[in-house]
């Protein structure tokens, strides 16, 4: 499937900034089932100062902002061409072991109500990948998906006590309960084309885990499927702050307001 995506975020100041700092992981990954075909990002009131991949083979562009500017705007767009692999990415790669992927992090800490919620999965005859889908229906009858209950700090074990989040709390209470089943996990973002519409309200968030003999494999938790070809993975890590599509700093700002646009499309081979 060849998809065409078109991303912007705009950030307006209630100020303008003296000095800022962004660092943007918002450049699909080239993996198996994925090849990126052309891609390119502009700026607005920023510019770019380093390229670089971190220690999760996530590409990271590093931007200043301008000083004096009241809004920044970054805007990327490509097309990728994706295959069905059942969410089968393979081997590990990257420069973090695979171990790295098995301790906990703040945001993926298993409590008492994710140990509540392994104690309910039914463990399959037919091996891990169908215990992990087991895993994944029961955090989804648990916990809800519902917009505005959550913030990007909440914590997996939060999610399940409130009962409700979104699709980056699916994959924290995912990513926890498999480490706590000796089962490296880990955090994916990146972009998904819904059938219904060309224009999405936002970037996506699913998780992948290491099965034995298979590799990694992934599993859209909210959607309760792996990623097929509507899915372009762009940033992978222990948790949402290894993957955050942008993270920074600014000072001279007192407050910000942000306004995201995403359009994901399939194109044909005419287009």
């Amino acid at each position: 499937m060849r998809l065409a995506v078109h991303h912007s975020t705009r950030y307006r100041f209630a100020a303008p900034v003296s000095h800022g700092l962004q660092r943007l992981r918002l450049t699909p990954k080239s993996t198996q089932g994925q090849e990126i075909l052309e891609w390119t990002m502009r700026y607005e009131g920023a510019r770019e100062e380093l390229v670089y991949e971190d220690q999760n083979f996530n590409t990271v562009v590093l931007i200043s902002v301008d000083e004096g500017a009241e809004q920044v705007v970054v805007s990327c767009e490509g097309l990728v061409n994706t295959e069905d692999k059942a969410g089968l990415i393979g081997h590990h790669s990257g420069h973090m072991p695979l171990w790295a992927f098995l301790g906990e992090t703040p945001l993926t800490k298993a409590g008492p109500k994710i140990k509540q919620l392994i104690s309910s999965v039914e463990r399959s005859e037919n091996g891990m990948v169908e215990t992990l889908h087991n895993l994944s229906s029961a955090i989804r009858d648990q916990v809800k998906y519902e917009t505005g209950t959550t913030q990007v700090d909440t914590t997996a074990e939060e999610a399940v006590i409130a009962g409700s989040g979104v699709c980056q709390d699916h994959a924290h209470i995912f990513i926890a309960a498999a480490r706590s089943l000796d089962i490296p996990a880990r955090y994916v973002s990146g972009y998904l084309m819904m059938d219904d519409r060309i224009h999405q309200e936002a970037t996506h968030a699913w998780a992948e885990a290491h099965v034995q003999n298979l590799g990694w494999v992934g599993f859209d938790i909210s959607n309760g499927i792996s990623p097929d070809p509507r899915y372009v993975r762009v940033a992978t890590g222990r948790d949402y702050h290894d993957a955050a599509p942008i993270t920074g700093i600014s000072f001279g700002a007192t407050a910000e307001d942000l306004t995201v646009n995403l359009a994901v499309e399939q194109q044909t081979p005419e287009q």
